[in-house]
């Protein structure tokens, strides 16, 4: 130990007797050879700066690709452009609600009220987004799933599935709720001022609907199925309005839905159960279900975790595929696309 740290000590004493006369050979060997040292620490100091360079531009590649996922669901006024009529015949997948051709003045109109078109700003940067699509099914009685719930970034409800008495089981956080005007939330008491109102059109009045609440005219109930409200609880600021071709994938990707239905068929639609979990897979890196579970072949199951309807009640919506809906999520989760946090499939 004493000879190392003598050597150790003693090697300025050497330098300094190479400058002795004499000795100038062992001088430009001890110069090169700080000369060396100097460029291996510049060398070292370099390679340890391109490292901190290139991890802070991993962690940045890796922080945006989660953040580059975002991308925006809702429609935006810059969206709309007019378009012919095909020369021939008219194909479904464009004009509503798969499209916007035949109603884009309805569509400006709307959009040139709201105040915005893009994606909360507190959900654009999170890095890894987890969803989870709340179903109104009555499955969810009696899950105490309430605070599981509530422990996702994002928390997407649908129609008007109540949340204020019904904590213990479905939660209370709404990031999201999607509906049409048949479907929408009139209760002032669920009022929530964190929740996305996201609104999905079916049909040319829905947007004539939407339109006349927001500019409190006259609502007009003429080609509704049932009645609509007149008022909306939500603030401008809170609504958008789902693209079409989020319900268009829904149908024809997800479902694999028949484009063309020959008369007297009725259409089909995905629900917006289906059309929400549409938008998830799209925008979230994580995507969980729950309360999507129905018994199709028992009519007096409960339909919902609140009321009293059963399947029964289910079975009467000619427009919805209930059963290729259930295959569909089963098949989602078999695939590890989607988590079920309620049901078997």
């Amino acid at each position: 130990m004493a000879m190392h740290t003598l050597c150790t000590g003693g090697s300025i004493e050497i330098s300094r007797a190479n400058f002795m006369p004499g000795t100038r050979p062992s001088s430009v060997a001890q110069d090169q050879s700080l000369g060396s040292m100097k460029k291996r620490r510049y060398l070292k100091f370099l390679l340890v700066v391109v490292l901190v360079l290139f991890s802070y531009y991993l962690y940045d590649k890796m922080k945006s690709s989660g953040s580059s996922k975002r991308k925006n669901p809702f429609l935006c006024l810059s969206d709309i452009g007019y378009k012919r009529w095909p020369a021939n015949t008219m194909t479904v997948p464009e004009v509503l609600p798969f499209g916007t051709l035949s109603s884009e003045r309805y569509f400006q109109a709307v959009l040139s009220n709201l105040k915005s078109c893009e994606l909360p700003n507190r959900l654009k940067n999170i890095s890894c987004l987890n969803c989870v699509v709340v179903g109104n099914g009555g499955v969810l009685r009696n899950k105490t799933l309430g605070k599981k719930i509530d422990s996702y970034d994002v928390v997407i409800r649908l129609n008007s599935g109540p949340v204020i008495g019904y904590e213990d089981d479905v939660g209370n956080k709404t990031t999201f709720r999607f509906c049409y005007p048949e479907s929408i939330y009139s209760d002032y008491s669920q009022y929530d001022a964190n929740t996305t109102l996201v609104f999905v059109p079916f049909k040319a009045i829905d947007l004539r609907w939407l339109k006349e609440v927001l500019l409190k005219m006259r609502v007009s109930m003429r080609g509704f199925w049932k009645k609509t409200p007149t008022k909306l609880i939500y603030k401008n600021s809170q609504i958008r309005i789902l693209k079409p071709s989020l319900v268009q994938k829904a149908a024809f990707d997800l479902l694999n839905l028949p484009k063309v239905v020959s008369w007297p068929k009725p259409p089909q639609y995905p629900t917006t159960g289906i059309i929400a979990i549409a938008m998830a897979l799209t925008m979230c890196d994580k995507v969980h279900i729950a309360g999507f579970k129905y018994d199709i072949n028992n009519s007096n199951y409960t339909l919902h975790y609140y009321g009293n309807d059963t399947m029964s009640a289910m079975k009467k919506m000619v427009y919805h595929n209930i059963t290729a809906e259930q295959m569909l999520l089963k098949k989602l989760k078999s695939s590890n696309t989607i988590f079920d946090l309620t049901g078997k499939f």
